[in-house]
């Protein structure tokens, strides 16, 4: 395995603009909100002054109680521990509990959070830092989590949903058995079995499955696996729910943000509702409130005012944040620093700024996550064979398929030839033109304008004539790039992690390591 390319960001068509802007420091406000260790330095000072050690216990509590059933490696131990001190901190990665953790890309965010912390502690030695990784537990929609996807099969699970999925038990475990069938002959088949076996057992909830899983393949690496379903961690957030369910401050607070972005770039990630919390019992929804009461959507339930500060002071735990509240409550927990993510998550985490100043909270550093990408040497022979390079797949393949297939086309040289001549023509006329009346004029340009239309139209034929001659060379074209990309996706977000482990176990783990980039967000390209 070995690195054959590295895409910045900025050079894949497919990245949204605001990500691109956010990382060259065009968006206003947040410029000292990306990587640089000049930031870190500010945001280890900024969280080091507001996070108590009366936090620092609750969270060292938490942890030891959620991983009190697993096997911790030597490293974990002394990251939880490292925790009550003041110069610890925390980089922060989330995601859902997608089953066997989901689209590969699920490993290598926790990968970067990893490594980011390695290289933290070499720029700062006086201080700590450790990697952590969020469990969207609370969560509610299930068919988002229920499977994921190898080379040759599509695994699903079924299960009763509506509530936490974190909190479903698992009962439907025939896909175990379709899983070992598929990779019991490989290499490290046997290692996967068995941690799918270990972590899906029936009557584990999807949590347990998680942590487990987790665990298994992150231990040696000292990450922190943290759930936020937690009535101890909860009650830190009592105030801040309350000013929500009162005061409606995410939403009045951010709206400024919003319209900032949504006006330059046309949309936000996620519009933030006037109360941005679910109520949850075995279902999980939504709070409304209606002018005298509040409101348990799709529920035969109600609360005065009076009752349902009651219901948060006692019961915490039954207050979840939604997408955007989420990271409001990671921060009020964590002593923090960065969170990496997708460009999703990046994109909503910037319509906060204004409300954390609000609560005075400390904004993190925000880091898009990295892409990698593992191709096969027949992939590469073929790509190098029809004289292309893999970033050629990360630009408007349409085109360059189109080019391709026009390559040194003698009609299209001809075509080309008499259009230059035709504007040279038309450019001298134009000139003469203007020596007499303006309608005059007006008819050659429109006559121009109708001739070079006609062009357009007759290579537009021509490429579709030659689409159908070169038949044979279009669909190499159009299946290659389907070995890049499956299912027409990046490769990350459909194949399963096993697809690469089965072959090469915790070797290809560290080769990820390894080449993740830190401090700039790339697309790294391997051969495999």
């Amino acid at each position: 395995m070995k690195t054959i390319n590295k895409i910045s960001f900025q050079d894949i068509v497919s990245i949204p603009k605001l990500v691109k802007d956010f990382l060259n420091h065009n968006i206003e406000g947040f410029e000292e909100n990306t990587f640089s260790l000049s930031h870190f330095e500010k945001k280890i000072h900024e969280k080091q002054s507001s996070f108590t050690s009366g936090q620092r216990e609750i969270l060292v509590a938490a942890l030891e109680k959620q991983l009190s059933d697993l096997t911790l490696s030597p490293k974990q131990k002394q990251n939880i521990e490292s925790l009550r001190h003041t110069k610890t901190f925390t980089i922060t990665t989330g995601h859902q509990l997608n089953l066997f953790s989901g689209p590969v890309f699920f490993v290598y965010k926790i990968l970067q959070t990893v490594k980011t912390c390695s290289f933290l502690k070499d720029s700062f030695p006086e201080f700590n830092f450790v990697p952590v990784y969020w469990m969207a537990s609370e969560d509610h929609d299930f068919a988002e989590i229920n499977h994921f996807k190898t080379e040759n099969k599509y695994y699903e699970i079924n299960e009763k949903s509506g509530g936490a999925v974190g909190r479903i038990p698992l009962s439907d475990t025939f896909f175990i058995s379709e899983f070992e069938k598929e990779f019991k002959d490989f290499v490290f088949g046997t290692e996967l079995i068995l941690m799918l076996k270990e972590a899906y057992k029936a009557g584990n909830t999807l949590t347990q499955a998680i942590q487990i899983l987790v665990n298994r393949l992150f231990s040696e690496f000292g990450l922190l696996i943290l759930d936020g379903d937690s009535k101890e961690l909860k009650t830190q957030m009592k105030e801040t729910f309350k000013d929500e369910l009162l005061n409606f401050s995410l939403y009045k607070e951010s709206k400024e943000k919003i319209d900032f972005l949504t006006e330059k770039y046309g949309k936000v990630q996620v519009n933030p509702r006037e109360i941005n919390l679910f109520y949850l019992t075995d279902t999980r929804d939504r709070i409304d409130f209606d002018g005298n009461q509040y409101i348990i959507v799709d529920k035969n339930k109600t609360f005065t005012k009076e009752e349902i500060f009651e219901e948060l002071e006692n019961n915490p735990e039954k207050f979840s944040p939604n997408a955007v509240m989420r990271p409001v409550y990671q921060e009020t927990i964590l002593p923090n620093l960065a969170y990496i993510g997708g460009n999703a998550e990046i994109m909503y985490w910037l319509e906060l700024k204004d409300y954390f100043k609000k609560i005075n909270l400390p904004f993190p550093i925000l880091i898009p996550r990295n892409s990698m990408l593992f191709l096969n040497q027949k992939t590469l022979g073929k790509i190098e064979k029809l004289a292309l390079k893999t970033e050629d797949f990360f630009q408007n393949f349409t085109a360059i398929t189109n080019n391709k297939i026009l390559d040194d086309n003698k009609i299209l040289r001809f075509l080309e030839e008499k259009e230059s001549q035709l504007m040279l023509q038309f450019s001298d006329l134009k000139a003469v033109a203007e020596t007499t009346e303006k309608s005059f004029g007006n008819m050659v340009k429109a006559e121009e304008v109708r001739q070079m239309k006609s062009f357009k139209r007759m290579k537009k034929r021509l490429l579709h004539a030659e689409k159908i001659k070169q038949r044979e060379m279009l669909e190499r074209l159009e299946n290659l790039f389907l070995d890049v990309h499956p299912s027409k996706n990046w490769q990350e977000r459909v194949y399963n992690f096993s697809v690469f482990f089965a072959d090469h176990g915790n070797a290809w783990l560290e080769t990820c390591l390894e080449e993740m980039q830190i401090d700039e967000s790339k697309l790294i390209i391997l051969a495999i």
